[in-house]
């Protein structure tokens, strides 16, 4: 396990590095540090400008990772035409290095600190889209009801699952949290959350029940995003689990 002194301390050496290389022409803390709000399990997340070709300076700052700081492995995420790499290291430590074209380089949410140079002007990344989450989740609910019947458990397991987090999902949106990758779940109230304590399978041979009743719940959160959509699919819904 790694120690929050440890991490400040990698923080820094990084920082540092994008400051002598002349490609890199700005800098951003991302994540929970650019709040203040890091505990002693938050990673690393930096945000790099760069000028000309990203690829080498990724291949150089990937080969420091390895020599210097104890990376294990590492992964990519892309967005847009940014290279998120995904480090995962010895002591456990995650170390999240965004590289951008330095003229799409700036906030797209809160989290973002400008550490130096010149941040763009850009638009906020959007919350899921309501309608889209109300899909998806009645989408998965038919197959929740056709895994049951095939006697395919784990399948359905994984099918009342989705059922769950898109529900949750527009809880969060209905709340003004984060509805992605889970983020918002442990500040909704418990009003909200301890129904969907029910959601929760005692086994697979439970999951009839679990579906029965985050349909309920997920027919409330569609019936508070779309009255004339909720009356429409809750009848359908309820067949699913009858």
């Amino acid at each position: 396990m790694f120690t929050t002194g440890e991490r400040t301390s990698l923080r820094d050496a990084l920082v540092e590095a994008a400051r002598s290389d002349e490609r890199v022409t700005g800098a951003a803390l991302t994540g929970s540090a650019a709040l203040d709000a890091e505990d002693a399990w938050s990673d690393i997340d930096l945000a790099f400008a760069v000028t000309g070709d990203p690829e080498p300076v990724l291949a150089d700052f990937t080969a420091r990772m390895y020599a210097e700081h104890g990376a294990a492995h590492h992964m990519d995420v892309g967005f847009e035409r940014t290279t998120f790499r995904v480090f995962l290291l010895g002591s456990t430590l995650q170390v999240d290095l965004a590289f951008w074209p330095a003229e799409d380089f700036g906030a797209t949410s809160p989290k973002f600190r400008l550490l130096f140079g010149t941040a763009n002007e850009r638009e906020p990344t959007p919350p899921p889209d309501a309608r889209r989450l109300i899909d998806l989740a009645w989408l998965h609910a038919l197959h929740a009801r056709s895994s049951l019947a095939r006697g395919r458990g784990w399948q359905a397991e994984y099918m009342v699952g989705r059922v769950r987090e898109y529900a949750l999902a527009l809880a969060c949106l209905r709340h003004g949290l984060p509805a992605v990758e889970g983020r918002g779940l442990d500040q909704l109230p418990a009003s909200v959350t301890r129904p969907f304590e029910a959601t929760l399978a005692r086994g697979l041979d439970d999951l009839g029940r679990a579906f029965h009743a985050v349909t309920e719940l997920l027919i409330g959160e569609v019936g508070r995003v779309d009255a004339a959509l909720g009356r429409r699919l809750a009848p359908l819904l309820r067949r699913l689990t009858s």
